[in-house]
Order: C-alpha cells, then structure tokens, then sequence
C-alpha cells in the first residue's frame, strides 16, 4: 500500500513538532535534532520536516512504497508521465536507507518515489540530483575546505 509523502523545511523545529504533534495529536515516529517524522494511518501520510538551512516551505512531495514491486510501478508511470527521472540506489538520506526516482512536476515541484530499506543514524548525503528545480533535502551540504 502507497503512503503519500510530505516534507516540509522550517526555521523552528520545536515550535514546528509542537504544532504537528496537535495538529496530528500524535508524537513523532523519527525524532532527531534537525528532524522530525510523523508516519500516520490516518491520513495514511509519511509527514517530514527538518531545519537543515535551507528557505523554510515545501521542500517536495512523494509517494512511499512498501515493495520494490510498487516502487517498479510507480517508476513506470513517472516515465509515462515524459518527465526528467532520476534513479538513486541506496540512497542514504533523511535517517533512512532507500531506493528512490526523482522527478519534479511541471510546475517546478521535486517528486520522490521511494521504498525505505532500514533506519540508518545519519541525516544522510545522497549524491546529488540533476533535475532541474530538484529539491536540494537529500544532497549534500557544500563544505568550505577552509572550514572544519
């Protein structure tokens, strides 16, 4: 069965878990300092957000999968769809390990089509995307080798 997939970027991430825990009348199922993860049945949601410095909003929408059999699928309608798509194996990213096809929609929106593998405990860094308008949530922070 598909969970629809939300993830949000925000400033404050307390006073944001405050409101979603309400609004949701749940905790999250993924706490960390600079994210948060509610997996709801009702809605069926995958709901995110992180303050990982980017401008706080929409940072893109997906669908989760929970077999690579769906994952096959929703990749074929992607295709279908004659939209850029891009593939990522293994991709290690928002505390989770996944396979993974990005798009963005003709308005500019990243779409992710995703099936979580296992829980790693790391933000992750996926290699980077080339889509034009994709979101920046997985890739990695640019370091200044001038800078520890």
């Amino acid at each position: 069965m598909k969970r629809f997939h939300i993830h949000i970027a925000v400033d404050d991430l307390d006073a944001n878990i405050r409101f979603y825990n309400a609004l949701f009348q749940a905790e999250p199922s993924v706490l960390e300092p600079d994210y948060a993860k509610w997996m709801l049945d009702d809605p069926r949601i995958n709901f995110a957000i992180s303050r990982r410095g980017r401008k706080p909003g929409l940072d893109h929408l997906g669908i989760q999968v929970e077999s690579t059999l769906e994952l096959d699928a929703v990749q074929q309608g992607l295709n279908d769809a004659a939209l850029p798509v891009a593939e990522q194996k293994q991709a290690a990213c928002c505390y989770a390990q996944s396979d993974k096809y990005w798009t963005v929609d003709p308005q500019g929106i990243a779409w992710e089509a995703f099936h979580s593998l296992n829980s790693i405990p790391m933000f992750g860094e996926d290699d980077v995307i080339q889509l034009e308008h994709a979101s920046p949530c997985c890739q990695p922070k640019k370091t200044d080798p001038n800078h520890d």
